[in-house]
């Protein structure tokens, strides 16, 4: 807390931007959840720069540093192949062979992720458990996504937040709640 949140700027603009009328039910207020007016007024809401993501998300999401430093985590962490077969060490090369399809796909907004692969894998107690396991590409492109996602994200929580942040855990929030 006491952390100021980025303001709107003039470069950017709603993630929604030009489906707004699409997602609208009858502007004469007949059907949907509600009047037409009210709804207008939500769309437009969500459209106000001070509410907007940057327009240069997907451009830092892409950036070749921000995607190398993802390359080497998704090495360092191997994995198992997703549904179409490849291993981590089979990364380099497909990127090699197909960076500017992927960079597209991606700055364009047509990027679909494959389905999970899913296994079973025996828990200690007995019985299984369901395990999904993503393509490495998609874990490329995950990797890519939370490293620029955290670094907006995380300096807006409160100091207090522990669960699931880069070198925070349960023991350091146990920690600060004995010492209070």
């Amino acid at each position: 807390m006491g952390r100021k949140r980025q303001q709107g700027r003039a470069d950017q603009r709603s993630l929604v931007e030009g489906l707004e009328a699409d997602l609208r039910h009858d502007t004469t207020g007949e059907g949907g959840t509600g009047s037409g007016v009210f709804e207008e007024s939500q769309a437009s809401a969500v459209s106000e720069p001070a509410r907007a993501l940057t327009d240069r998300l997907m451009e830092e999401v892409c950036q070749r540093d921000n995607l190398n430093q993802a390359y080497d985590r998704v090495k360092s962490n191997k994995g198992a192949p997703g549904i179409d077969g490849m291993t981590v060490d089979g990364l380099l090369p497909w990127i090699r062979e197909h960076k500017q399809e992927l960079l597209s796909s991606l700055l364009g907004g047509s990027y679909q992720p494959q389905p999970v692969h899913g296994v079973s894998i025996p828990k200690p107690d007995g019985g299984e458990r369901q395990l999904s396991i993503p393509t490495v590409v998609d874990r490329l492109v995950q990797q890519a996504m939370l490293q620029v996602l955290t670094r907006l994200l995380d300096p807006t929580f409160s100091d207090s937040s522990y669960g699931f942040r880069p070198g925070r855990n349960a023991h350091q929030a146990c920690t600060r709640r004995r010492s209070m």
